[in-house]
């Protein structure tokens, strides 16, 4: 019904008869809403739990490359599935250590700082391929990478943690969130928009630099939980009896 309402809608304000009416003058399925009639649909609330990061991290290790990489990016950024997969290498500044999205969900230009593990990340993919796309694919038409469905099904089938990608942009803001980043802070992060409603939120501006320590922060206990990082310096000590 809503790709009907949707066919109509465009059908509506695109074409008209000899004299220039518009063929349809009402949207049939506008009457769902005025009954009341549409299925309720619940937010979904996928994502990796924190004492599952270790075993869906170790499962990627067995996807190709580009997969690999693409799947622990969007988990590190919180970027959305298609804003990941459409990344250029003209948008990434590894010099100045970020990254921008430029066709984003809300058409708000999207700028975030690059934690240590995704600077190394594509520092390596840049070194290793020719291709003007970040996550570059033979098969598609596109030429990038499209639909992972292959790839979450592999690692489900391995880890036993069956997420979607979108859960794994949801699985970096909840974890942003529990490490008590700013709510306003947390929205830059995902590129929302704040409601007409919030006023204050057009009052703060979060340039990209401030935006460095959260960047960091969420990816560093994530590569913990992940068994990728040490929990804790380890410092090594001198045994008093040696010598």
């Amino acid at each position: 019904m809503r790709v009907l309402r949707a066919v109509l809608n465009y059908a509506m304000g695109e074409y008209r008869d000899e004299n220039g009416k518009p063929i349809l003058i009402e949207n049939p399925v506008h009457a769902l809403s005025h009954d009341r009639s549409w299925n309720r649909e619940d937010r979904r609330k996928g994502h990796v739990e924190v004492y599952q990061l270790a075993d869906w991290w170790r499962a990627t290790a067995v996807l190709d490359e580009v997969f690999r990489d693409y799947l622990q990016f969007v988990l590190l950024t919180g970027l959305r599935r298609r804003e990941a997969s459409r990344l250029r290498w003209t948008d990434i500044d590894l010099a100045g250590g970020k990254l921008t999205v430029l066709d984003t969900k809300n058409s708000i230009e999207h700028t975030l700082p690059l934690s240590d593990y995704l600077y190394e990340m594509l520092a390596r993919r840049q070194r290793q391929t020719n291709s003007e796309w970040v996550f570059p694919s033979s098969t598609s038409r596109s030429g990038h990478l499209e639909e992972p469905k292959t790839a979450t099904a592999r690692i489900a089938q391995i880890s036993g943690v069956r997420v979607t990608v979108h859960d794994l942009r949801r699985t970096f803001i909840t974890i942003a969130e529990s490490l008590e980043i700013p709510p306003y802070t947390l929205k830059r992060l995902l590129n929302h928009k704040s409601g007409n409603a919030d006023v204050t939120s057009g009052y703060i501006v979060i340039d990209t630099e401030r935006l460095r320590n959260p960047c960091r922060e969420s990816p560093i206990f994530i590569l913990k939980a992940a068994e990728m990082r040490d929990t804790a310096e380890v410092v090594p000590l001198k045994n008093k009896h040696a010598g």
